[in-house]
């Protein structure tokens, strides 16, 4: 079973993102359950959407206490509450324009991909909305875990159909985010994979 949880700010659009991986995955052919738990509910305060995916149906009912991957809306929300639910093996994305070497010594131990969906955000006309350009990343590097055995994930071009249903405002600039996130993650998994 695959477990996710992605963490942001109200206001940053986590729980779509939980929303859309979950169709996505759907969409691949798993068994999948999303739900949010929302902080003081009002914009900027921390908010989680949290994420179960199976080729089997799901009757897990409680929070995801270890997660097999972390998608991080803002790098400041990397703190112990968050890393708590995150093994040595947990896959962490994060927006951040940092580079990877940052967080070997800000997070050691950690495996960390940092991508800066702001800035790809920005160049396709999106601007801070950065849901299109980190979930791109974040499936991308969601099949690192397949080869772990963590379960089936959404291609590109599954993820951007699911995008492109669920989008129907700035279409193709979202299509566009999402696919430069992808690239973006697969080459730091490249250089991640020639250290």
């Amino acid at each position: 079973m695959l477990q996710v949880v992605i963490q942001g700010r109200g206001g940053q659009g986590a729980q779509t993102a939980g929303q859309l991986l979950a169709a996505a995955l759907f969409a691949a052919g798993r068994e999948v359950q999303c739900f949010a738990s929302y902080g003081g509910a009002r914009r900027g305060t921390p908010v989680s959407a949290f994420l179960r995916a199976d080729a089997r149906p799901i009757r897990l009912r409680c929070d995801i206490e270890r997660a097999d991957a972390i998608l991080c809306f803002d790098a400041s929300l990397l703190a112990p509450p968050l890393l708590a639910c995150a093994g040595e093996h947990t896959l962490i994305v994060v927006n951040s324009a940092q580079d990877a070497g940052h967080f070997v010594h800000a997070l050691p131990g950690r495996r960390v991909l940092p991508v800066d969906a702001l800035a790809i955000s920005r160049r396709h006309g999106l601007g801070r909305i950065v849901n299109s350009a980190l979930l791109g990343a974040f499936a991308c590097a969601l099949g690192t875990l397949t080869a772990a055995g963590a379960g089936g994930t959404p291609d590109l071009a599954l993820m951007q159909a699911t995008l492109g249903e669920r989008s129907p405002r700035l279409r193709d600039e979202n299509l566009a985010a999402c696919a430069e996130g992808w690239r973006a993650a697969d080459a730091l998994l490249r250089t991640e994979a020639l250290s």
